[in-house]
């Protein structure tokens, strides 16, 4: 059974991979046919699928990385996430489906640091091979005023 306690273990190593400028590993979070969308409050009660990022595989995120590194042009800067507990809305040996409250700092090479983000991931999970993974992750800001420089994943 997929619990809170191993939700929040994967929710936290999600977020210092993130932090920890170790993007190359994000993609290993999601299942090879998964969706990764950031979009904001409006867009989700709407039921509208425009995102500010989309993407439908793990090929496609880890073309996001790629991007990130060599052909992308931004200003360095790096993230600090603080999540909330999972709100586990089902579970079983199979998978869960659970939204997370966070907040997302952005810290500026100038050590300028600002609060960047708020909102939730609402999330499926499956269990694959024994492994806990993201078919589905979307992170609805609660601002529908988004940052130019949006291009870490959340």
């Amino acid at each position: 059974m997929v619990d809170v306690l191993a939700l929040a273990a994967f929710n936290a190593a999600y977020a210092q991979v993130i932090d920890s400028d170790r993007l190359e590993q994000w993609p290993s979070f999601f299942t090879e046919r998964c969706s990764y969308r950031i979009t904001n409050s409006d867009n989700a009660r709407e039921g509208l699928p425009a995102g500010i990022v989309y993407a439908d595989s793990r090929a496609m995120l880890e073309d996001r990385v790629a991007a990130l590194r060599e052909a992308n042009i931004y200003e360095r800067h790096r993230y600090r996430h603080l999540l909330g507990l999972p709100f586990v809305t089902s579970a079983d040996e199979h998978g869960a489906v659970a939204s997370t409250p966070f907040m997302v700092a952005r810290i500026m090479h100038t050590g300028e640091t600002a609060l960047f983000a708020t909102g939730e991931y609402r999330d499926r999970f499956e269990r694959v091979e024994g492994r806990l993974l993201l078919a589905e992750r979307v992170a609805v800001c609660d601002s529908n005023v988004t940052d130019t420089l949006l291009a870490l994943p959340l």
